[in-house]
């Protein structure tokens, strides 16, 4: 009887082992050899699943994606019904920044790949996408009447901190209060959130 294969999880085990080597070692490390060895698995297993670098590291920011996804979800569930915007904001930034170790890898693999999308844009359709709904969220949360620049705003703000995160310029601490100052700029006098 023929073993049933499970390509999801395959997919992911690759993505994985991607995540890993440009984490540890910068994207430009990454190739389907350095992935599949990563992964204890052939080269042609790589390209059965990934034709391409691009597709790979497409693959990738979708695993990322989700699980900064979960990470926000559960933050917002924590806060209960209704909390107020700001709150809403500074938790949702606050999950998506990587403050804490866990949480660091996927930082710097979303970085690496923002980076190599600078010079290859046809890689990065969904960022784009990600961007405009993210701004929109955004702005929709926002007092004042310039909501979109001041979501987008926001937004270079938490990519921002993530550079300073990942680099060791800034603490977890310092992020925060970086991002308290600039939400009281938004909302008024901190709420204590």
């Amino acid at each position: 009887m023929p073993k049933k294969v499970d390509h999801q999880e395959r997919r992911t085990l690759i993505a994985d082992a991607l995540m890993r080597v440009a984490a540890d070692q910068g994207l430009e490390a990454v190739s389907l050899r350095h992935v599949a060895a990563e992964a204890g698995v052939s080269a042609g297993m790589v390209q059965h699943y990934f034709r391409t670098k691009d597709e790979m590291m497409a693959f990738a920011l979708a695993v990322i994606r989700e699980r900064s996804q979960i990470r926000v979800t559960e933050a917002l569930a924590r806060l209960g019904p209704d909390p107020s915007p700001r709150l809403l904001l500074r938790t949702m930034i606050a999950a998506l920044l990587p403050l804490a170790e866990r949480t660091r890898d996927d930082g710097r693999v979303a970085l690496a790949f923002l980076a190599y999308t600078a010079v290859r844009p046809a890689a990065a359709p969904s960022l784009r996408e990600d961007t405009v709904r993210l701004v929109g969220f955004i702005a929709s949360v926002l007092p004042g009447r310039d909501a979109d620049a001041a979501a987008a705003g926001l937004l270079a703000l938490m990519e921002g901190l993530g550079v300073y995160l990942l680099g060791g310029q800034y603490t977890a601490e310092q992020a925060l209060r970086a991002l308290d100052a600039h939400l009281d700029l938004l909302f008024g006098s901190s709420t204590g959130a």
